[in-house]
């Protein structure tokens, strides 16, 4: 059974930082390329941040500079470190695991940025 449980996320002043966690389990971890996307009230889900299998990272031109996606293979977890969060960052963050056409998908965590 596949699982992908997110942590980590809750109520964060702007300016301020968060790290989400999502950890795996049931799947080959390290052959997986793994994402976060996020999803704000009325708007589609978007992509935030990926890194493939070897490492590579790519970002969404908004968290460019501010979000730093890292993997563990050994702990079968990622993590999105979040600086100089903003208002229009509040959104429920979801984890993504993907290879060829399999996607998983967990429940979500959410951030949210406010004074």
């Amino acid at each position: 059974q596949v699982q992908l449980v997110e942590s980590g996320g809750g109520l964060v002043q702007p300016g301020g930082s968060l790290r989400v966690s999502c950890g795996a389990s049931g799947i080959p971890f390290s052959l997986f390329a793994m994402g976060w996307y996020r999803q704000a009230p009325g708007k589609q889900r978007e992509l935030v941040a990926s890194i493939t299998s070897g490492g590579s990272t790519n970002y969404t031109d908004s968290v460019k500079g501010r979000f730093t996606i890292s993997r563990d293979n050994a702990k079968k977890t990622v993590y999105l470190q979040m600086n100089s969060l903003k208002p229009e960052d509040t959104a429920v963050y979801y984890c993504n695991a993907a290879i060829s056409k399999l996607t998983y998908w967990g429940k979500g965590t959410l951030v949210t940025v406010s004074s």
